[in-house]
């Protein structure tokens, strides 16, 4: 008797989609064609559909891979055992980093982040963020050394910081240094009791 057994997705096919997908919405923002796409994925079109559905699948997922890969560039590291202000720079640093050795996918992350076709993972996966920064920063919320503040409100001021002072330093590298400490004296300021 014939079983018709379907074969194993490859995990080097999905992953070759999302890095192409991620070039693409880095290049051409959600106008990015599934068919280019897949053929940049060495892939056809049919066998990127089997592997998301639909194209805003296929966002959904990339969305969500590219937070997870944020999340733990973050977390990689964390000086749990330092004190608050050399916690929260830690946290400064390897945002800021990941989006200069990243490019691609923080414009990728950000041309998603603000799309109708991934708010349905969206808040789930700020709700995983927010929570992943919350566990590593949660004493120092408690700790008086911070303004009291919701931790979306904390994320969201590192995120809008943090993309001003990537932007800068990717049009000038030469001061990559000088608005990094300019851009962590700017945060601190912002978030410290002090």
């Amino acid at each position: 008797m014939y079983l018709d057994m379907a074969r194993p997705l490859s995990n080097a096919k999905r992953n070759a989609i999302l890095a192409t997908a991620t070039s693409a919405i880095a290049a051409s923002g959600l106008a990015a064609s599934t068919k280019a796409i897949a053929r940049d994925a060495g892939v056809g079109e049919g066998t990127l559909f089997v592997y998301f559905p639909t194209k805003d699948d296929l966002f959904c997922e990339l969305y969500l891979e590219l937070k997870a890969d944020l999340t733990r560039a973050i977390a990689a590291d964390y000086p749990k055992n330092e004190d608050v202000q050399t916690r929260l720079k830690h946290l400064w640093d390897h945002f800021v980093g990941w989006g200069l050795k990243n490019p691609e996918k923080r414009d990728a992350l950000r041309r998603l982040a603000v799309s109708e076709k991934v708010s349905q993972v969206k808040d789930h996966a700020e709700d995983e963020t927010c929570a992943s920064i919350a566990s590593m920063i949660e004493a120092d919320l408690s700790s008086g050394l911070l303004r009291v503040q919701p931790i979306e409100f904390l994320s969201g001021t590192i995120q809008a910081l943090g993309d001003m002072v990537t932007e800068m330093i990717a049009r000038d590298r030469t001061k990559a240094d000088e608005y990094l400490n300019l851009g962590w004296k700017t945060l601190w300021g912002a978030i410290s009791a002090r």
